[in-house]
């Protein structure tokens, strides 16, 4: 177990209640599980608690196809039949053909590591199921060459999650959990302030007013997230928009100069359209 503490990054930003819920997660040497809404640094997190505490990193991220037999390792079957038909010498030993998964190669580490499995969610509903012996055990069993892989260093899981869908009971209980909340206007500020610490203060103010106001509509199909806002200053910085753009005034402008940054979809530029059109006609009567 790690002496140090997680306490962020100058490059991330973590509030006081997420490096309370990393540190406890380490202490008691269980997986830590986030989730939040894409684009809220979940996966930048296992980043920053790696630089932060000098820790090597290993990262496997999940697709709909990944089953948990991958992280472990993969047996190249076809490999080894394509090889015995060359005539090649390695087809008599087997373990030339064991492909290490990123959960072996953590556990083969020298120093502890961290081992980020990201977006867990994105899997069948039996693959958390599948990790539970070896996430509690740190080992696991390669039957192809009867070996017994144990952790040389238990790695700091953290495993992020979507909410795409339900986790099992019994893969939560194993968790340490922590909701990254989005951040208020205070934190996005400090946010923004890592990313362009030049920011103009009255640029700053207005976009934060407008990146607030486009959250704030009901019915938004995908609510604009952090890294969009990033994107988005980044194009007002370059574009040289000033701040005044950004205010509410001519109905005829209620979308946000630049606004493909934060709105993704016809429906939601649309929608927004109509509210905020709405809402001023109703202002002048």
């Amino acid at each position: 177990m790690t002496d140090k503490k997680f306490d962020g990054t100058s490059s991330y930003v973590a509030t006081d209640d997420l490096k309370l819920a990393v540190n406890a997660a380490v202490t008691l040497e269980r997986p830590i599980l986030i989730k939040g809404e894409p684009g809220t640094g979940k996966t930048q997190l296992a980043l920053e608690v790696a630089s932060a505490l000098g820790r090597p990193l290993f990262e496997w991220h999940i697709k709909s196809t990944t089953k948990a037999q991958q992280g472990l390792y993969d047996y190249d079957a076809v490999a080894r039949l394509r090889d015995s038909q060359l005539g090649d010498d390695r087809v008599h030993d087997i373990a030339n053909y064991i492909v290490r998964g990123k959960i072996w190669d953590a556990f083969a580490s020298d120093d502890q590591p961290v081992l980020l499995i990201d977006e867990i969610d994105k899997a069948d509903i039996e693959f958390p199921n599948d990790l539970l012996q070896e996430l509690d055990r740190m080992e696991f069993f390669v039957y192809e060459t009867k070996q017994l892989v144990k952790a040389r260093n238990r790695p700091i899981v953290i495993i992020t999650s979507n909410n795409e869908k339900e986790l099992p009971d019994a893969f939560l209980r194993r968790c340490f959990f922590h909701y990254i909340k989005f951040p208020d206007r205070e934190t996005m500020g400090r946010i923004i302030d890592v990313h362009y610490p030049g920011l103009k203060k009255t640029l700053l103010k207005e976009a934060l007013e407008a990146f607030y106001k486009v959250r704030d509509v009901p019915g938004l199909k995908k609510k604009p997230s952090t890294s969009e806002l990033l994107d988005w200053i980044k194009l007002l910085v370059a574009e040289d928009i000033p701040p005044e753009a950004l205010r509410a005034g001519d109905s005829r402008k209620a979308i946000p100069p630049l606004y493909g940054a934060l709105l993704k979809n016809e429906q939601d530029v649309h929608l927004f359209e109509q509210l905020v059109f709405l809402d001023r006609r109703s202002s002048t009567q």
